[in-house]
């Protein structure tokens, strides 16, 4: 028997995305940078972005899962670095696929508001479990989600895989 999954399709991913950005004008936010966090808030931030006219964008880069169910022990930023000065007293939309534990996006968050920036947050989902909910979120979910970027695995998994099948 297979867990219960929440599958995202691309053309919810749009509909979630067009949704958020017009939850965020509502609101009278006008962000100068949209910053996602990289890996997984890299195509929802791009087309939030695009939902809102920002042209500036960038990324931090954050490792906390390592696989499914599996993650370290605290989320670590990795290299390259976004330019945080350029972010002091700007207003910056922080981007994430899902606030899960949360712990990803409350290292960013912090990060970003240290350096001077107005930041608020937004995830297509969130989870019951995380410690901080974004300032704008789709939807809430208790279930694996597979994304359509991600829930095919990488090309290499896929290889490695049909090699083991043929051995």
């Amino acid at each position: 028997m297979t867990a219960e999954r929440e599958v995202l399709t691309w053309d919810g991913f749009g509909a979630a995305t067009r949704e958020l950005s017009r939850k965020i004008v509502a609101d009278g936010f006008a962000p100068e940078v949209v910053v996602a966090i990289a890996r997984g808030g890299l195509l929802p931030g791009g087309a939030i972005a695009y939902g809102l006219g920002a042209k500036n964008c960038g990324a931090l880069n954050v490792e906390f899962y390592t696989g499914i169910g599996t993650v370290l022990d605290n989320p670590e930023v990795l290299p390259p670095e976004l330019d945080m000065g350029y972010l002091k007293g700007r207003r910056v939309l922080l981007v994430d696929d899902v606030a899960d534990s949360g712990r990803t996006l409350k290292l960013a968050v912090e990060l970003l508001a240290s350096e001077g920036a107005d930041v608020r947050s937004v995830t297509i989902y969130t989870k019951p479990s995380t410690v901080i909910q974004p300032d704008y979120a789709w939807k809430a979910t208790d279930q694996w989600i597979d994304f359509p970027w991600s829930a095919d695995g990488s090309v290499i998994e896929e290889d490695a895989n049909a090699a083991e099948r043929s051995a």
